[in-house]
């Protein structure tokens, strides 16, 4: 087993992995210190919030969960909403089947617990062709490596110092402009813009909705809209011939 770790980490690959991740990983840092903090400052005690920042580990639903934790939802709820802003993983899911279906159960899961939005990107920059190849694994697990290691430390570090972080600082707004950069860069196309200014319009036309049911109202309609583009463009392609 140690011997495959090195040589996985040896591979050309894993430092390529690991560099592609390296412009972003400043944006992903302060987005696990926003998150760190918030969760102390919310009410979790520090153990809680510590296994949550390394059992969950997915900020966008971390941060959805927070407020309807301390409001005292139901639980139903807390698990709707969690599940809803994690719906794209499944698509994710879908695509990463592509590559490492062949793999181990073990494997797939340990792959399932670390990939992440921006990993994503960049793998399916990297390697567009969704045929299986030796050196997909090595540069999956660089580009990883580096991304929860840039998410953890600062959660880790935000939990732990929360208490003398004072609310002044603005750490709120440094985590929208920090989700804004993330978002921006999964912004790929026609269909993923209109998709974004849909949610985004969605939620704050829903926004007086309790318990912030505003963002599943804005995920549907995302996905209502993707949906119907998806549909109208090969049909508007068929009506051109």
């Amino acid at each position: 087993m140690s011997s495959e770790l090195g040589a996985l980490i040896r591979h050309p690959e894993f430092r390529r992995g690991a560099r592609d991740m390296a412009g972003i990983s400043l944006g992903i840092s302060a987005w696990g210190l926003v998150t760190g903090v918030a969760m102390i400052k919310s009410g979790l005690s520090m153990p809680l919030a510590l296994l949550m920042s390394l059992v969950v580990f997915a900020g966008s639903s971390q941060l959805a969960a927070l407020p309807l934790l301390a409001a005292g939802a139901p639980l139903w709820v807390l698990w709707a909403t969690a599940f809803c802003v994690n719906l794209r993983f499944v698509i994710f899911s879908a695509q990463w089947r592509l590559y490492f279906g062949h793999l181990p159960l073990l494997s797939r899961l340990r792959i399932g617990y670390f990939a992440a939005d921006l990993n994503y990107v960049a793998f399916l920059r990297r390697f567009p062709e969704p045929v299986p190849a030796p050196e997909q694994r090595p540069y999956f697990w660089g580009g990883v490596a580096l991304n929860w290691t840039a998410w953890q430390v600062p959660s880790i570090l935000g939990i732990v110092l929360a208490d003398r972080v004072p609310t002044q600082w603005g750490l709120g707004f440094a985590g929208v402009l920090a989700l804004l950069g993330l978002s921006y860069s999964l912004l790929s196309d026609y269909k993923t813009w209109v998709s974004a200014a849909v949610a985004g319009c969605a939620a704050v036309a829903a926004y007086a909705l309790p318990l912030r049911l505003n963002i599943v109202v804005a995920i549907a309609a995302a996905v209502a809209a993707g949906l119907l583009i998806e549909r109208w463009q090969p049909a508007s392609r068929e009506s051109s011939r």
